[in-house]
């Protein structure tokens, strides 16, 4: 649940490493007598009115800048750089030495890191939390979770977030895709997972505020909502909302798991979008009315 901002009164620093749209959503939560710095290639692109710093990541000395800029509070947002195994290396594992490297002597109050639920080595349909076992066969997944330690180890204060199917933008692929009549066939059950982007941003300054507070967060939460449901009954309705007859039907992959949001619930964070149709209600509700 998000508080008031009124409760902060000392000006805090937030920058975003990677940023795009998750921080452009963060940034509009904060206090506005708080400081906020966008860190990505191309600052440019940041939403008018956002402060934006160029930085390379993936480059040895591209985030020298940090000990300067000396945030209060660092998120990262890391992507890879290909599909294949060095890819993600090179995204997340060198990034994060070159985070903890550019930070040189300052301490942020925390940093938080975004991840995925790709790191879980469950893949016939259990459930996992925050204490399941992690995947060590897939090579991406081996990277984000080498990267995730690189940043626990360190004499850093820092959460990881895995979060599981990020959606609540206005240019949705599923959506597109369903409303050309292709839809996830309801055979064999596959089970998805996802979060609202709004509930992302809104849990990272839940965070934040707990850590104002002098609550210490734990190492990792696992960012879903409260309902893990199969692929085609999302689907199905979306093209209920959406008033399409279903043409074709996609095999989903084989590999799947229903995620639990027990940490994230436990910090006593309430999901503004608990379930896909509430999250997506809000969208197609958007769409309509823009």
């Amino acid at each position: 649940m998000l508080e008031q901002p009124e409760q902060f009164h000392a000006p805090r620093h937030v920058a975003v490493l990677g940023c795009g749209d998750l921080g452009s959503r963060l940034a509009d939560l904060l206090p506005q007598h708080w400081q906020f710095t966008g860190l990505r290639r191309e600052p440019a692109a940041l939403p008018e009115g956002l402060q934006g710093l160029s930085v390379d990541y993936t480059r040895p000395g591209g985030l020298s800048s940090l000990e300067r800029l000396a945030p209060d509070y660092l998120v990262t947002t890391l992507k890879p750089l290909g599909r294949g195994p060095a890819g993600y290396r090179a995204g997340f594992v060198t990034a994060t030495e070159n985070l903890l490297g550019g930070l040189g002597a300052h301490r942020p109050a925390a940093i938080l890191m975004i991840s995925s639920t790709r790191v879980y080595a469950e893949h016939r349909g259990g459930w996992i939390d925050e204490r399941s076992a992690l995947d060590t066969d897939d090579p991406a997944a081996a990277a984000i979770v080498a990267a995730e330690q690189q940043l626990l180890d360190s004499p850093h204060r820092a959460a990881v977030l895995r979060c599981a199917g990020i959606y609540g933008g206005a240019d949705s692929r599923l959506l597109s895709r369903i409303a050309g009549g292709e839809v996830c066939a309801a055979q064999p059950v596959h089970f998805s997972n996802r979060i609202h982007r709004d509930d992302v941003a809104g849990f990272l300054l839940h965070l934040i505020q707990g850590v104002e507070r002098g609550v210490e967060p734990e190492l990792h939460y696992t960012c879903v909502d409260d309902a893990p449901v199969p692929q085609y009954d999302v689907e199905r309705w979306l093209a209920q909302q959406l008033g399409t007859e279903p043409q074709t039907q996609r095999t989903p992959g084989e590999r799947h798991k229903r995620c639990s949001n027990r940490a994230l619930t436990a910090s006593g964070y309430r999901l503004l979008y608990p379930d896909f149709r509430s999250g997506y209600g809000a969208l197609l509700a958007s769409r309509s009315n823009p």
